[in-house]
């Protein structure tokens, strides 16, 4: 399956991104080269996961896992194999059918896995940023060794807007920004992850003419 998951990515995702969107990537540097480590990026559209992965070289690509919504992710048989294998979700249960949510992702972690997490929860209107969730901050807390690197993306809900099936070409800007690490209190933390997208986002703003 990790395999199939390389084939899946390289030759069938990144390519279509590449074609059909154009992605401007700043900083590649900063991600990260090993785990167990903490991905945080907004959240507009399916394409953020999928981008993500893609970013990342054929190796190191089976090491990276998805927190995502059990819920829509594993609705059907298929699409639960296809989402664990596949796509390489971690399936978070969003309403209460577990004691804690989070324990997948931790799992992932302990296993050495680069996870992304959406702290913004479900995707949003087109390019709005939601209010962030506590979740990234619970698992720094429990694990303040891991760093956590924010990825602000900017075009894909207008490629991929919620409820359409049809890709639009718009050029996309990925923007990652520097390391973070426990900041000693959940509230801290979220403040620090949302000026660095606030950051990320005024970097790839576009510039008047002068």
């Amino acid at each position: 399956m990790a395999l199939a998951r390389q084939i899946f990515y390289v030759f069938l995702i990144k390519p279509l991104l590449v074609l059909m969107l154009g992605l401007n990537v700043r900083h590649m540097d900063r991600l990260p080269e090993r785990g167990p480590h903490v991905i945080a990026a907004n959240h507009n559209s399916h394409l953020d996961a999928m981008v993500l992965v893609s970013l990342f070289r054929w190796s190191d690509i089976p090491k990276i896992k998805l927190a995502a919504a059990k819920d829509y992710f594993c609705r059907n048989a298929f699409m639960t194999w296809f989402s664990l294998n596949i796509l390489g979700i971690i399936p978070i249960e969003r309403h209460g059918g577990a004691d804690n949510p989070l324990a997948p992702v931790f799992q992932a972690l302990d296993k050495g896995h680069i996870v992304v997490i959406f702290p913004e929860g479900s995707r949003g209107e087109p390019e709005q940023r939601q209010p962030l969730k506590y979740g990234v901050a619970k698992l720094l807390e429990a694990m303040p060794e891991i760093g956590l690197t924010p990825v602000f993306m900017h075009g894909l809900g207008k490629s991929l807007p919620r409820g359409e099936a049809l890709l639009v070409p718009f050029v996309c800007e990925i923007n990652i920004g520097e390391m973070l690490r426990w900041a000693g209190d959940r509230k801290r933390l979220i403040t620090k992850l949302d000026e660095s997208f606030s950051s990320l986002d005024q970097e790839i703003a576009p510039k008047p003419w002068n």
